[in-house]
C-alpha cells in the first residue's frame, strides 16, 4: 500500500492508497509553527501512525511547497519560508529508515488528476493551479517531469502572453518580475480588478456566480479572465501539446472556465481551430488530489 502526506502551511495531511486506489485511512494534524524540526517529526507521527492503522509498512510520497533543488537536494521557492534551504528529503528518509519520494505539490496533484483522476488515460498532462497563486505541472504517464531546475510547470512566473496596451506593463510579482501571469489569473488578482473596474469587493468565486446570475459587470470581468487564461495556456498547448489540461485550485470551481476558455484558445494554438483536442476539464479530487498524487509517486508499489 501506499502513503502520501500534503505538507501546507496549515495542516499535515497524509491518507493510505491500497492498490486499487481506494482509500484506506486518512490523518490531518495542524502543521507545527515552532521550528523546522517539529515539521519533520510531525511527518513522521503521521506515517508511523497511517502504518499503525493499516497494520503495514507503505511507500511513502510527500508533496511539498517549493522543489528540491538539483544543484543543493535542498528545499527551494517553498512559500513556507523555514523549509527553504533545509534538506528536507534527506531527513525524512533518515527519520524513517527508507526511501522515500517527494515532488512539488503542483507535480503531485498532477500525478493524481493523471493517475486516477479527471484525465485517466492521458499520457500528457498539464495540471494548473489557480488560487491564491498561479502554479502548474507536468506528468506523462503518470509520472511526474520535473526539470532540470525543478521547475517544469511553473507557467505561473511568465509574462502574460501577447499583452495589450492597457496590460502593460502589469502589476509587480513578489518574485520580483513585472506581468507575471500569477499577477493576472490569482484569486486576489481576479477580486483586485474586478474591485478596479466596478468599485464592488467581491470573492473571485462570487464573481464568477454573479456573473451566472445575469450580472453584466461580472460577466465582463469573467470574459476578460477568460480571455488571459486562455491566451496563457495556449502557449502551453503550443509547448506540450497536452492531451489534457486539469484545473485545480479554489477558482477550478468557476463553471464557464470549462466552455469558455477552449474557445478562446483557438485563436493563439499554432494549429487549425477544429483540430485542437486538447481537453480542459476540472479536478475529479479537488483539495484531495495533491495528498493522492504523493501516494501516487510509487505507481509501481
Amino acid at each position: 500500500m501506499r502513503i502520501g502526506i500534503d505538507l501546507g502551511g496549515t495542516k499535515i495531511e497524509g491518507i493510505v492508497l491500497g492498490t486499487d486506489g481506494v482509500e484506506r485511512a486518512r490523518l490531518r494534524v495542524p502543521t507545527p509553527g515552532s521550528s523546522y524540526e517539529d515539521n519533520v517529526a510531525a511527518i513522521v507521527n503521521v506515517v508511523r501512525e497511517l502504518e499503525r492503522q493499516v497494520g503495514t509498512q507503505c511507500s511513502v510520497g510527500i508533496a511539498t511547497p517549493g522543489a528540491i533543488s538539483p544543484a543543493t537536494s535542498l528545499i527551494k521557492n517553498a512559500n513556507s519560508t523555514h523549509l527553504n534551504g533545509r534538506p528536507l528529503h534527506r531527513d525524512i528518509e533518515r527519520a524513517l529508515g527508507r526511501e522515500v519520494r517527494m515532488a512539488n505539490d503542483a507535480n503531485c496533484f498532477t500525478v493524481s488528476e493523471a493517475t486516477d483522476g479527471a484525465a485517466a488515460g492521458c499520457k500528457t498532462v498539464f495540471g494548473v493551479i489557480l488560487g491564491t497563486g498561479v502554479g502548474g505541472g507536468v506528468a506523462i504517464d503518470g509520472r511526474p517531469i520535473t526539470g532540470a531546475q525543478a521547475i517544469a510547470g511553473e507557467w505561473g512566473h511568465n509574462p502574460l502572453p501577447q499583452p495589450r496596451d492597457d496590460e502593460r506593463p502589469g502589476v509587480r510579482c513578489y518574485c520580483g518580475r513585472t506581468g507575471c501571469i500569477e499577477t493576472w489569473l490569482s484569486g486576489p488578482a481576479l477580486q483586485r480588478q474586478f474591485a478596479e473596474r466596478s468599485g464592488r469587493t467581491l470573492r473571485a468565486t462570487e464573481i464568477a456566480k454573479a456573473a451566472v446570475a445575469g450580472d453584466l459587470e461580472a460577466a465582463d470581468q469573467m470574459e476578460l479572465y477568460c480571455d488571459r487564461l486562455a491566451r496563457a495556456l495556449a502557449v502551453v498547448i503550443n509547448i506540450l501539446d497536452p492531451d489534457a489540461i486539469v484545473l485545480g485550485g479554489g477558482l477550478s470551481r468557476m463553471v464557464q472556465l470549462y466552455g469558455r476558455v477552449p474557445e478562446l484558445w483557438k485563436r493563439e494554438v499554432f494549429s487549425e481551430s477544429d483540430s485542437i483536442v486538447t481537453l480542459l476539464l476540472p479536478p475529479k479530487y479537488g483539495d484531495s488530489s495533491g495528498v493522492r498524487g504523493a501516494a501516487w509517486l510509487w505507481p509501481e508499489a
